[in-house]
């Protein structure tokens, strides 16, 4: 069983302000903390949000993410120091690039992205101009270089050593003139193919590929939204379709008992979508199952 640091990381910075910023605390409330083997905690103050578009950039709040990332990078990197599996709690996507920032100082780390949207925009394609809308594409080294570029350590992550995996939303990617995932190396798994050939078989031979190319960790990132809408429709960008708690656990399961993941971030749930708090609830008791099949939680009987 592994020591887990809790890192809390509520920005809006990457979305906008309106619920995603209260996702630690609604997890918390369900009990997380005392469901897995947490030995730390802290949490990563947001600097304020900014609703006009950088003029420069294009996108939203560019230099107040560049500063979160880098103080969440240094957290993270003081937990992975001690040899502890840090579990980041967004917050929007775009706390993924002080997850991989950090990873990318120590040597080469692969990213298992499992998202319902690609989040592979360019700037001038996204309609918003939210981070969330191209955190893949940044942490590639497609995008702004005040957020690509950071410390010069261009690109966090490389293309072949990425997995795409869920993702639901290419008509609509194409239709507003986003850069195609799939003229990439990053191995893109849509959620019709992982229906084809079977979860399980999706996610293992998904991460082999990434572990076959000799990195020396691999980060995941959790987007709420890769969720069937049917049982999460708190988040702010809602899609028909999507995987089950069950096929999220199992996949989350066959990435945690590698020894080689080292992180995991959790992004986008947006409690004041969830009235009751019962889908937080089923959230938690997902994601605690993962932990414990994977063997880094104690079993426990709960209902998802």
């Amino acid at each position: 069983m592994r020591n887990i640091a809790i890192i809390e990381a509520p920005s809006i910075l990457g979305l906008r302000p309106g619920g995603v910023e209260k996702l630690p605390e609604a997890l918390k409330a369900q009990g997380l903390l005392n469901r897995i083997p947490v030995i730390h905690r802290e949490k990563i103050i947001s600097p304020s949000y900014n609703s006009q578009r950088d003029e420069k950039t294009d996108i939203l709040n560019p230099e107040a993410i560049r500063d979160f990332s880098v103080k969440l990078a240094d957290a993270i990197q003081k937990q992975h120091e001690q040899k502890r599996f840090s579990l980041v709690l967004g917050g929007d996507c775009s706390i993924i690039i002080g997850c991989l920032l950090m990873l990318r100082r120590v040597g080469r780390y692969g990213l298992f992205f499992v998202d319902g949207h690609a989040d592979f925009y360019q700037p001038e394609a996204s309609p918003t101009g939210e981070v969330a809308d191209m955190d893949l594409a940044i942490v590639t080294g497609r995008g702004p270089e005040i957020l690509t570029s950071i410390e010069n350590l261009r690109p966090f992550v490389k293309d072949e050593d990425v997995v795409a995996f869920g993702y639901r939303n290419a008509d609509e990617q194409k239709r507003e003139g986003s850069q195609d995932i799939k003229a990439t190396g990053i191995h893109v798994m849509e959620l019709p193919e992982i229906r084809n050939i079977g979860l399980m078989e999706a996610a293992t031979t998904s991460l082999q590929k990434i572990l076959s190319n000799g990195i020396d960790g691999f980060w995941i990132h959790l987007d709420a939204d890769v969720l069937n809408d049917a049982i999460m429709p708190a988040v702010d960008y809602r899609m028909p379709d999507g995987l089950s708690f069950d096929e999220l656990s199992k996949t989350l399961s066959t990435l945690l008992a590698s020894q080689k993941a080292v992180g995991m971030s959790v992004a986008i749930f947006n409690p004041i979508l969830d009235k009751d708090g019962t889908i937080a609830r089923a959230f938690v008791n997902s994601l605690v199952k993962g932990f414990e099949e994977a063997g880094l939680a104690a079993k426990e009987k709960h209902e998802i």
